[in-house]
């Protein structure tokens, strides 16, 4: 089981992040955590840390980008990208993958790839097995 993929989701909206899930399954991602808030997500990804994390930038109470930070701050670096009706936003505010609603299944699938093969987003220990 811990080679199996797993995912975060951080996204309010139930049928998006239903949609996430299904594009991260077709990708091999065994499994997924959902959250819909900065704080629900930081303690997910505590429980058990994420191999990707799909982040939307509006969320119950607060946004994408502070919980992304609080999230970083409590387990390290984890792969990520953006998944939001405010794409353009976004791109001016990080150099992580962002992917607009309504979802393309090929621009989220290269964003995911993208998003993992970016050594500063990999998981702490691919990136001490790497050095």
């Amino acid at each position: 089981m811990a080679d199996q993929l797993h995912a975060l989701i951080l996204e309010d909206e139930m049928i998006v992040a239903l949609e996430i899930q299904a594009l991260l399954g077709d990708l091999g991602y065994a499994s997924c955590d959902f959250a819909d808030d900065a704080a629900a997500a930081v303690r997910s990804a505590c429980t058990r840390r994420p191999d990707l994390v799909t982040v939307d930038l509006r969320i119950v109470g607060g946004s994408g980008l502070e919980a992304i930070g609080h999230m970083i701050a409590a387990v390290g670096p984890v792969p990520y990208l953006f998944v939001t009706a405010n794409a353009d936003f976004v791109r001016g505010l990080t150099e992580a993958p962002v992917v607009d609603k309504p979802i393309s299944a090929s621009r989220f699938r290269a964003a995911c790839l993208t998003a993992v093969a970016d050594p500063a987003r990999r998981p702490l220990a691919e990136q001490s097995s790497a050095a």
